[in-house]
């Protein structure tokens, strides 16, 4: 009689590949690269990524704090953004960025074009999350690498809910003075932002500036005219002497 045991000395029974799994796979999941409750727990993640987006990219959790911040000689400096852990995760390298490379990685792997440029990460989010979302089951089953990606999206949603989870209620904070020219310098009046709101109103000249990009327009505007405020103040202290 054949004995079987000679068979198996050095056997390693299969296990999932994600780093912070490691489980044993059933016999039903031969041939899988992940187990399911993985492949479970992933799609829940990458299902909830855009909601989560959402919750991050507004006003409230841009400038977070904001209020609490000064600038030299005690005036406000517009902290436009100061949350820069938000700024990095919902802007262009931020989580969008992110699921491109898995996204790419995967498409490299089932021999696919690469997607075409998605625009904004408001925009190409829900797109990722979808080619995701659709092709996961295939990456646990075939794409070996897939245990990277599973735990990059675990990090990736971790660190969206746990900056989420400290969202404040809807308020206002200060943000520096207008930087507008006007006929005898620039406006100075004090701006103020609703955290419920991506608009930013100067009630003294009417300037508008909607979104991060014209955020950081405004920021560069105020440190432009503090700059030449500050020039000029010393020219005249330098002629009184």
């Amino acid at each position: 009689m054949h004995d079987y045991s000679d068979d198996l000395q050095g056997y390693e029974w299969p296990a999932c590949v994600t780093p912070r799994c490691n489980r044993q796979l059933w016999v039903a999941e031969a041939g899988r690269w992940a187990c399911r409750p993985c492949e479970d727990k992933t799609a829940a993640r990458i299902t909830e990524l855009p909601g989560l987006f959402a919750q991050l990219n507004t006003t409230a959790m841009l400038m977070k704090g904001a209020s609490r911040i000064s600038g030299p000689s005690g005036s406000k400096t517009p902290p436009i953004p100061p949350r820069l852990d938000v700024l990095n995760l919902v802007g262009p390298g931020g989580i969008a960025a992110k699921l491109s490379a898995i996204e790419d990685s995967w498409r490299s792997a089932l021999g696919w074009t690469i997607a075409p440029w998605r625009g904004s990460p408001a925009q190409a989010i829900p797109d990722h999350v979808r080619f995701l979302r659709d092709n996961l089951l295939w990456a646990c089953s075939s794409y070996e690498s897939v245990g990277q990606d599973i735990d990059d999206l675990r990090k990736l949603h971790g660190e969206c809910a746990a900056l989420a989870a400290g969202e404040k209620r809807p308020g206002r904070v200060q943000i520096g003075a207008c930087p507008t020219p006007v006929d005898d310098g620039w406006c100075g009046t004090a701006l103020t932002a609703s955290t419920g709101s991506h608009r930013v109103h100067c009630g003294g000249c009417g300037a508008r500036w909607d979104g991060l990009g014209e955020w950081r327009e405004l920021r560069a505007a105020q440190e432009a005219a503090t700059a030449e405020q500050a020039r000029q103040a010393a020219e005249q202290g330098e002629a009184a002497a």
